[in-house]
């Protein structure tokens, strides 16, 4: 059995939302506790170039948020490697399980666990990964200027990752496994009418095609889904919009959750449904999943918080 600690405040999660509001709540003296998840540092790590963080007209994600942990340290949040695997809301204080046996118990409890995209699962996705292979339009988008780009994927993300991809590709090829889109209808007219955009319907991805040296994508590999019948659609950026998946297996049975999964938060603020309990970040978030919206509301997370806190 491991030791017990407390805090007043215990942020899970070590993405923009996570250290931003680990900067905040220090500075109110809460002398947080960290832990950092299975992903240290969120999303930004998979990220390699940054072009959209307010003062950096280019940076590295995973420098970003080494960055931001050393910032987070500096002000005296105590930032831990671990895992919370288990968190009980049910009582006073709340109650943290983590992976190495460490029991945290908080007065309040600040969730930034994130949201990951859900990829295809192919070998040859992950190998290009940061090297053609994305899942974020607004991150990567401006990299393929002038260039050929596929999307997979039929609801409303890949219809305006494909729109919003048009601003940069001489074209954009949006694959879908079926013959209609999920995506709503004002979005899809847009889409057709679009001069640069060209639909594969009733394909899937089998695997992307690239050189080794340097690493980068030459292609996708599609196949018929009714005939079985392959061939190489040529891209140098290939974008999967297939949804995201928000990082909530923690509350799950404990908060109210929305739209698959992110948790619900009162409108204005990150007050969850369980008074003392804040969430912040792509945890929360289906519409925006910036790294600078998130460590706003960490930010937001911190304040709530310490202010919940005076009043008890």
């Amino acid at each position: 059995m491991g030791e017990t600690r407390h805090t007043r405040v215990l942020i899970i999660g070590s993405g923009p939302a996570g250290y931003t509001a680990a900067v905040y709540a220090s500075r109110a003296m809460l002398n947080p506790i960290l832990v950092q998840g299975m992903q240290p540092g969120g999303q930004l790590t998979i990220t390699t170039e940054v072009e959209n963080w307010p003062g950096d007209t280019h940076v590295q994600g995973p420098d970003l948020m080494v960055r931001m942990e050393a910032h987070a340290s500096a002000m005296g949040a105590e930032v831990i490697t671990d895992i919370i695997t288990d968190l009980d809301l049910s009582t006073r204080p709340f109650v943290a399980q983590s992976d190495s046996g460490t029991v945290f118990t908080a007065d309040a409890v600040i969730l930034a666990t994130g949201a990951q995209a859900k990829w295809l699962g192919i070998p040859s996705e992950e190998k290009f990964k940061g090297f053609g292979v994305s899942a974020c339009a607004t991150c990567d988008g401006f990299f393929y200027r002038g260039r050929e780009i596929v999307v997979i994927g039929g609801g409303n993300t890949a219809v305006e990752e494909a729109l919003f991809l048009t601003n940069f590709a001489s074209t954009v090829t949006l694959i879908h496994r079926r013959d209609t889109l999920r995506a709503e209808k004002i979005m899809q007219d847009r889409l057709f009418k679009h001069p640069k955009i060209r639909m594969l319907w009733n394909h899937e991805v089998t695997e992307v095609v690239g050189t080794e040296a340097p690493l980068g994508v030459t292609g996708v590999r599609a196949r018929n889904v009714i005939t079985g019948a392959e061939h190489i659609v040529p891209c140098e950026g290939f974008f999967v919009a297939i949804g995201h998946a928000p990082a909530s297996e923690l509350v799950k049975d404990q908060l109210p959750l929305h739209h698959g999964g992110y948790v619900q938060v009162e409108p204005g603020s990150t007050r969850t449904a369980i008074p003392g309990v804040f969430a912040a970040g792509d945890l929360t978030d289906h519409v925006y999943r910036q790294a600078v919206t998130s460590a706003g509301m960490g930010c937001m997370a911190a304040l709530d918080a310490e202010r919940w806190l005076a009043g008890h």
